[in-house]
Parts: C-alpha cells; sequence; structure tokens
C-alpha cells in the first residue's frame, strides 16, 4: 500500500525558454570526507548520462562551469557517493553546500528557478517522514495483527495523500511562472483524482514563458488530446501499416460500432484481457462490431518487434484488423490519444463519435451489447 513518495521525478526533461546570461557558474562546497574525489554535472538522457562538465573536490570546493540555452535540470553526483543532487541549470550564478552524508537535504541556491523547487522540497520532504512513520506502523500492525489499527493507519495514508493533492494544485496555482509547478502538473497527467476541467484551469493559469518550456508543452498537448480523445468528441482518422506491410486507416476497417484497442504484445495485462475481447467479437462482428488494434510493440528489450506482435496475434486469435507502427509509446497514433499505459480502449460509433473508453472485462461486453442489441 505505502509506495515510496518521490520528491519529483525530474529524469530526462527539457526545457525551451530564453537564453538569459551567457553562462551558469556552481561553487560548490564539501565535507573534506570527498577531496580529491571527482564530481560531474550531468543531464539524464533516457538510461544515459550527458556530462556538461567535471572537477576534482580540492580542500572541500569544486567550481562547475558552462552554459545553457534553456533551463533544465541535471545532477550533481560524486564518486563512490550513492545518490545525486538535483539542480534547475540556469545561466546564473549559484551555490551548493552537500553533505555527502545527507544528499537528500541539499538545496541549490542562487536563482529563481532553484527557489520555488527548493519550497517544494522542504514540503515534500516532510510528506517523506510522514510516509516512513505511516509505513512502520503499519508493518507493526500487520505483525501484532491488529486489523483495526491497521485499518486506521490505512485511513491516515489517504488523507495525506489527498492533502497532498491538495498541496500540489495549491502550489501551481500560487506559483504560475515556476518550471518546477509544469513538472508536478505532467506528472499529475495521469491522476484520476484530478479532472480535466482542474487540469486545463491550471495550465491557462500558467505564465506564457512557463506554456513555453518542455514541460509546459508537453502538458499542453496532453490537455489537447485529452479534450480531443474525451467522449463525445470525433476521432480524427489515423493510418498505419498492418501486419502484411499494407497501410490501412481507421475510416477504411471501422464498423457501426468500433473498438479501438492499444495493446503489445510485451503487455501482461493486455494479454489477459484478449480472450474478453475475442469472445465480444464473435459475439458482435455480425451485429456491426469491429475492432481495430493499435500494437504498441517496438520496445528496445524486444529483439524482433514484428515477429513477436504477429505470433501474439495468432497465439492470442485475433482475428480482426491491426496496425503498428512499431515505435513503442513513441508511436504517432498513442500520442494522438495521449497513451501512457496500456491496455487501452475506445468505443465509436459509425461517425467516429467516441461512445466510451477505459472499458475492459465485463463493462465492455455490456457496452458493445448496449449499443449492438
Amino acid at each position: 500500500m505505502f509506495k515510496k513518495i518521490a520528491l519529483l521525478c525530474l529524469v530526462g526533461l527539457a526545457f525551451s525558454c530564453a537564453k538569459e546570461k551567457d553562462g551558469f557558474s556552481i561553487d560548490a562546497s564539501f565535507n573534506d570526507a570527498v577531496n580529491g574525489k571527482s564530481i560531474k554535472l550531468f543531464k539524464a538522457d533516457g538510461q544515459k548520462q550527458v556530462v556538461i562538465d567535471s572537477a576534482t573536490v580540492t580542500n572541500g570546493k569544486a567550481l562547475l562551469e558552462g552554459a545553457v540555452t534553456t533551463p533544465d535540470i541535471y545532477f550533481i553526483s560524486i564518486d563512490e557517493v550513492r545518490g545525486n543532487v538535483p539542480v534547475i541549470l540556469e545561466n546564473e550564478k549559484m551555490t551548493v553546500s552537500i553533505d555527502t552524508d545527507s544528499l537528500f537535504n541539499t538545496r541549490v541556491q542562487g536563482s529563481k528557478e532553484n527557489d520555488a523547487f527548493n519550497s517544494y522540497q522542504e514540503y515534500m520532504k516532510e510528506l517523506q517522514k510522514k510516509n516512513q512513520e505511516l509505513s512502520a506502523e503499519f508493518r507493526s500492525a500487520q505483525q501484532s495483527r491488529d486489523s483495526l489499527l491497521a485499518v486506521d493507519i490505512q485511513n491516515r495514508y489517504k488523507t495525506m495523500v489527498d492533502e497532498s493533492l491538495a498541496h500540489d494544485l495549491d502550489f501551481m496555482k500560487l506559483n504560475n511562472d515556476a518550471v518546477v509547478s509544469a513538472l508536478i502538473l505532467e506528472r499529475h497527467l495521469a491522476n484520476p483524482n484530478i479532472d480535466f476541467e482542474q487540469k486545463k484551469s491550471i495550465y491557462d493559469n500558467f505564465t506564457e514563458g512557463l506554456k513555453n518550456t518542455r514541460a509546459g508543452k508537453t502538458v499542453g498537448d496532453a490537455l489537447k488530446a485529452e479534450a480531443a480523445t474525451a467522449v463525445g468528441s470525433v476521432v480524427e482518422d489515423f493510418s498505419a501499416p498492418n501486419p502484411e506491410g499494407k497501410t490501412i486507416s481507421l475510416n477504411e476497417v471501422k464498423g457501426k460500432v468500433t473498438i479501438i484497442d492499444f495493446w503489445a504484445a510485451w503487455c501482461g495485462p493486455c494479454r489477459k484481457e484478449n480472450p474478453n475481447l475475442v469472445k465480444v467479437y464473435n459475439q458482435y462482428h455480425d451485429k456491426g462490431l469491429e475492432i481495430l488494434g493499435v500494437s504498441l510493440d517496438g520496445t528496445p528489450r524486444q529483439k524482433d518487434a514484428k515477429a513477436e506482435w504477429l505470433a501474439a496475434i495468432e497465439k492470442d486469435g485475433l482475428a480482426w484488423n491491426h496496425m503498428s507502427n512499431l515505435d513503442y509509446f513513441n508511436d504517432p497514433i498513442a500520442k494522438q490519444f495521449n497513451i501512457r499505459s496500456i491496455p487501452a480502449t475506445y468505443i465509436i460509433d459509425a461517425n467516429g463519435k467516441i461512445v466510451a473508453s477505459g472499458l475492459r472485462g465485463q463493462e465492455l461486453e455490456n457496452k458493445i451489447a448496449e449499443l449492438l442489441n
């Protein structure tokens, strides 16, 4: 139940703002234990680290310098020390005092964006502490088999999560020009506890400068896609290669009712749901049901994505139309629908209007029966 609450997932983010000054400098100070060790300033690019500058700690000091064209999230790491220190890198003079025994408490000073980030980190630090305390209490309650106490702790945990969300909403409203606000909203895009209108209201309150950052643009595009794929919206036509390599489109294959099913051979929950789709298809195909499978195969972990896709179609008996760009979540159709996890389904009528989404199992079968019986 108790998932680790991270300060903020900031890996691999890039921003688009106007260039501010000629360059940046970070005056870093350390405890004596790291004298002679090297430090590096890097950007996370997927699984890779792009090193921007490095230095050797001498007399507890090190200087990192360079220039960036846009503000971005970078990290400072120290050889043989676990963890790293996040910094929103701007072309400013910044300072940081790093205690290698407590990287978690490190705060970068000297720029507007880091001031806002520090404020958010302080709150999240307290939230992390509360989460750890509740986790310890819950484990103790389980060991003593105190079910009443366990329920009470679960209720307190839910209250804490609700309060955390309320804090995030208030923070984004009050800090409508800070990059960290766009990052928070980006993290909440898939949160079912924030409805579309709330997210759009917060985004609309952002300054134009913030909207033009990488995170701001990502949020804006996601909200646009969400609006375009809401129930009642008409789906724009899309196309991709089928298993034989021929390009087909939604409009070519849609029926009286069509299920657009985002799935992949590597997706366990998708494969588990496939028998239900087969059942529904066999029962209602003659009444006008079509299914269009959009595969998000193409993850780098697959040795032969197309072969795995075709094998899954055959093994699961998916006798309907399929298409895929074999480009994982980078698939343009997935981006059109703002797909962040699979399985994901959309049900459209003969005119392409979305009548339902996110249905699986019996709920999916019931909706198709309602539309075609």
